[in-house]
């Protein structure tokens, strides 16, 4: 039998749940596909660094990384991030460039429909 894959990460597991649950009652399937994107195994999740997230996005967007942010690479647009983790260079780096950074939880609750949020993968 095949080891089962996903999170094994208790409170990324009940978030999961908590985002899917949310996105099959109110129907929002964007908080479905951000619920399957977080439920891979750590091993394929997104690692994106600072210069990736510079040429894919705008001036004042709104992105979420399900997976880590890493520092490296150069930011210079002003961008608001979630993610399930984020390295200490990536938060420094986007505060000096005016973002912010904010847990997925956090995400849910002030875009609970996700307008004008992108999955960046």
């Amino acid at each position: 039998m095949a080891k089962p894959t996903g999170p094994t990460n208790p409170v990324l597991k009940n978030l999961i749940e908590e985002i899917r649950s949310i996105g099959y009652k109110q129907k929002i399937p964007f908080l479905l596909k951000l619920a399957d994107e977080l439920n891979t195994p750590r091993r394929n999740r997104t690692e994106i660094d600072l210069s990736q997230l510079s040429k894919v996005c705008k001036d004042n967007d709104t992105v979420v990384v399900p997976g880590k942010v890493l520092g490296s690479g150069l930011l210079k647009k002003k961008i608001h991030v979630a993610a399930v983790s984020f390295s200490m260079q990536a938060v420094e780096n986007i505060h000096k460039a005016g973002g912010s950074t904010m847990s997925i939880r956090e995400l849910i609750e002030k875009y609970p429909k996700g307008t004008n949020v992108r999955i960046v993968i």
